[in-house]
């Protein structure tokens, strides 16, 4: 029998900024990769049509350690809690891999490190929100989802931003080593080392995880804690999933889908239509890799900016409706990046980007947190990841089918494939039917 939830003590706004701080590092992390492995791997000599493939450490990482470190983490005892340990395990992986990264020789090092640094985040990011989860009560879940949200479009911003700060600050964007990767990519990951481990530490300094009551922990030494323990509880939590995490599904396939597409094309489909390249080893290509990394910056930034929004929209008119409008901006804004020859417009579809990312990282884990037994959030948190990876998984493997055949070797009918996808991630959010509980929480 699991034992009844007390009220959880109720949390200032600067006391859940706080702890969510630790998300920025994370999030500094995924910004990096997003808007540099592509252009890494093209610099090592890779081709276009196989970058999605050399993407693939993400979703399988993730699919394979996210609901066991969810699991596990739920019924973990330790003397430091049930998900600090995850949380310094991955920071501490996570800054060397970094550390590591712009140092490869050869497309195959730079995949494995991308593997290792893929794991570390994955031990880190489901732990991390069941944290948030665990640590708020009900009616702050909104605040504490959409703070974190935040952080994920301050921290992307400044990772997306840092090779052309560096740039303003001095450094050559020329300047390249002898595998050809500049040094502004050198230097932008050893940032993100920094703050990987940094934040995280400060977070569970200053917001430490509540402690495990009596009951609670009685209960949890009765659970077995072994591995095999951990898939059995996973396989029990899929065949009883609550029905509006069962809904969900097939806005994640969609809205996941479409965004992997942007994140591994958007360099090279503003290289042809604003700087009328494909060849990675020129200083227009070179020029478009910064271009894209300011339009990341400046919709990442829009993330934050919309979060203020859309806290208060979604208490108003639900998130689930909240997060069907940010898709279709999203949706529309994709659809038109491919148009734009011009640097300067290239940054008003990044207003509809900013917002369709904001709503991404906060209002489904609002409608989820409310949808699910507590006892159960590591694990549901993990599961609802393996939402995310399988679309990213499927983008892995089947856009470099379609890159030549059907999309005709052109990044731009990538984004336009992505732009429909992300309005049908619209539709499909509309068919969502949340819980008392849920529609409560926002």
């Amino acid at each position: 029998m699991t034992p009844e939830i007390a009220s959880k003590p109720r949390l200032s706004l600067g006391r859940i900024v706080q702890m969510n701080l630790g998300f920025l590092g994370l999030q500094f992390s995924f910004g990096l990769q997003q808007s540099n492995m592509g252009p890494i791997y093209s610099y090592l000599g890779a081709d276009e049509a196989a970058l999605p493939l050399l993407q693939l450490a993400g979703p399988i990482t993730g699919l394979l350690v996210q609901p066991i470190v969810g699991a596990l983490s739920d019924r973990s005892l330790s003397r430091l809690g049930r998900r600090t340990p995850y949380f310094l395990l991955g920071a501490v992986l996570c800054s060397v891999a970094l550390l590591c990264m712009p140092y490869a020789s050869s497309i195959l090092m730079a995949a494995s490190l991308l593997w290792i640094l893929d794991a570390a985040n994955n031990i880190t990011m489901e732990p991390y929100r069941a944290y948030v989860s665990d640590r708020l009560d009900r009616e702050q879940h909104a605040t504490g989802f959409l703070v974190q949200s935040a952080c994920t479009g301050i921290a992307q911003t400044l990772s997306y931003l840092s090779p052309t700060l560096l740039v303003a600050l001095g450094m050559s964007r020329n300047a390249l080593d002898a595998n050809h990767i500049p040094a502004i990519t050198r230097v932008s990951f050893a940032i993100g080392a920094v703050l990987s481990f940094s934040t995280i530490v400060w977070s569970i300094w200053r917001v430490p995880e509540l402690p495990i009551s009596a009951d609670e922990r009685k209960h949890l030494q009765s659970q077995p804690r072994s591995f095999a323990a951990a898939l059995r509880e996973i396989w029990a939590a899929i065949v009883e999933m609550p029905q509006a995490m069962r809904q969900m599904a097939w806005m994640k396939l969609f809205q996941w889908y479409g965004l992997c597409s942007y994140w591994t094309y958007a360099t090279y489909s503003m290289a042809r239509s604003v700087y009328h390249t494909a060849d990675a080893g020129t200083p227009a290509f070179r020029e478009a890799v910064l271009t894209a990394g300011q339009a990341g910056a400046f919709y990442n930034f829009m993330a934050f900016a919309a979060t203020l929004l859309l806290i208060p929209a979604s208490r108003r008119i639900g998130p689930r409706i909240s997060h069907a409008c940010c898709l279709t901006a999203g949706g529309i804004a994709m659809l038109a990046i491919p148009e734009i020859g011009s640097k300067g417009w290239m940054f008003l579809p990044m207003i509809g980007m900013g917002f369709c990312w904001g709503s991404m990282m906060g209002n489904p884990y609002v409608m989820l947190a409310g949808s699910i037994p507590a006892a159960r959030t590591g694990v549901y948190m993990g599961i609802f990841n393996m939402m995310i990876v399988i679309p990213l998984l499927l983008n892995g493997l089947t856009i470099p089918l379609l890159y030549h055949s059907v999309l005709a070797g052109d990044p731009r009918n990538v984004m336009r494939l992505s732009g429909v996808l992300l309005v049908c991630a619209a539709l499909a959010t509309l068919r969502i039917r949340l819980s008392a509980p849920a529609r409560a929480a926002a």
